[in-house]
């Protein structure tokens, strides 16, 4: 018998010599049968979690719903707060970004938590989840406990929100109780109100960007703006010891207005006859225009043409003159375009030219004889005696003039 009891001891102490050589925690570290088939290179990650729920150990690990792994262990961290460290090992074929997210998921309503590891979406995928990576707590989340929502329920059933509600429409049906027709009208009111601003939607967002723009330039002339309104003071406080001046100045203004409107209301008439006569002179100018350059060109080198600069070549000039020595031609050009014009006509010459009341010689010394036959001897030149003309009276008509009585005069004669 005691034989028998010393195997049992050796074998009990050689059982727990092996047990705690391959590192035995208890029933947790036997593998389930129908677990998931980690492969022949497993590899290791860690997650931190900011609260594991029931998470337990041999739990399942997920990517798309598909079990590629389970939870190792699960440890307390500390640090910057306490949360869970869990321990995972994955199959080695399997894909993750080196910023893959974890979470911890349920499989029913009240059925039992895995770990789901998935690609990023709020971010691109970079690298590769190696062995002895580590998911940090930022990159993952967990979702919400069944006795979450129940308490949130009860809280809200429980004197919370249903409560509330139900004071709040007690208190709106005695509000509106009676003042339908003025809460329709307030309705319709603020529907147009509302489609207005819908359809302004496009010039109110450009007015807003105009703001933002306009918002920006001042804050970027922010320092000049300060520097303006601190010389704005220094401008005031003349302006303020020179009221008195700048309200006389104002006075004074408003009587040169009053004035100088008194003076244009009554000198229209007179202005606008200057206007229509200013505008018959614009007129003959405007129908004169292009000979006045022609004529302004000419004056500056008068009594020789424009071209006169062309005379001169070195030491000589070139010349053309013609002398023009007929009476007739000098008096037109003289007088031309005036009334004693010898074309103009007869008659206006002998009411312009009269004869002088002077007594004269019937042939005054000096003039020229007058034009006969050719090869007739000029007359002999008879003793002067004096003479009156007389006036003639206003009932005989005056000797009409011929056209060379202006030549006549020029060369001494009179009519």
């Amino acid at each position: 018998m005691s034989r028998r009891n010393v195997r049992l001891a050796g074998l009990a102490l050689a059982a727990s010599v092996a047990l705690t050589g391959c590192g035995f925690r208890g029933v947790e570290s036997i593998p389930l049968p129908g677990g998931p088939d980690l492969g022949d290179r497993p590899r290791t990650v860690k997650i931190e979690f900011a609260n594991v729920l029931d998470l337990v150990p041999q739990s399942v690990v997920k990517v798309n719903d598909v079990s590629v792994g389970r939870v190792d262990k699960i440890d307390l961290r500390g640090g910057s707060g306490w949360h869970a460290l869990v321990t995972v090992r994955i199959r080695g074929d399997v894909k993750l970004p080196d910023n893959a997210v974890a979470s911890i998921g349920q499989t029913s309503l009240l059925g039992e938590k895995y770990v789901a590891l998935a690609a990023p979406t709020a971010e691109p995928a970079s690298g590769q989840l190696g062995n002895g990576d580590l998911i940090q707590l930022s990159r993952t989340t967990r979702s919400t406990e069944i006795e979450e929502v129940l308490s949130a329920m009860s809280l809200l059933l429980n004197g919370g929100g249903i409560e509330q509600v139900s004071t709040i429409t007690k208190e709106l049906n005695a509000a509106m109780n009676g003042r339908e027709a003025e809460i329709k009208s307030v309705l319709r009111r603020v529907d147009t109100f509302v489609g207005t601003l819908d359809g302004n939607r496009a010039a109110i967002t450009r007015a807003l960007d105009s703001i933002e723009r306009l918002t920006g330039k001042l804050n970027d002339e922010r320092a000049t703006i300060n520097d303006t309104i601190d010389k704005t003071g220094p401008a005031l406080t003349v302006l303020n010891e020179n009221r008195a001046d700048l309200t006389k100045m104002l006075k004074a203004l408003d009587n040169l207005s009053r004035t100088t409107t008194n003076v244009v209301n009554r000198s229209k008439d007179d202005l606008i006859a200057n206007l229509k006569s200013l505008d018959t002179t614009l007129r003959n100018v405007n129908k004169a225009g292009d000979k006045i350059p022609k004529n302004l060109e000419a004056l500056i080198t008068f009594p020789f043409p424009a071209t006169f600069g062309n005379v001169i070549e070195g030491d000589f000039g070139n010349v053309k003159l013609t002398i023009d020595l007929d009476f007739d031609n000098i008096a037109h050009n003289l007088l031309g375009g005036t009334d004693l014009d010898p074309s103009a006509g007869a008659h206006q010459m002998a009411q312009r030219l009269k004869v002088p009341n002077v007594a004269l010689p019937r042939s005054p010394l000096g003039a020229l004889p007058d034009a006969g036959a050719a090869g007739t001897p000029p007359a002999p030149t008879p003793t002067p005696t004096p003479t009156t003309t007389k006036s003639p009276s206003p009932t005989q008509k005056p000797r009409a003039a011929g056209p060379g009585d202006i030549s006549s005069l020029m060369r001494g004669g009179l009519a």
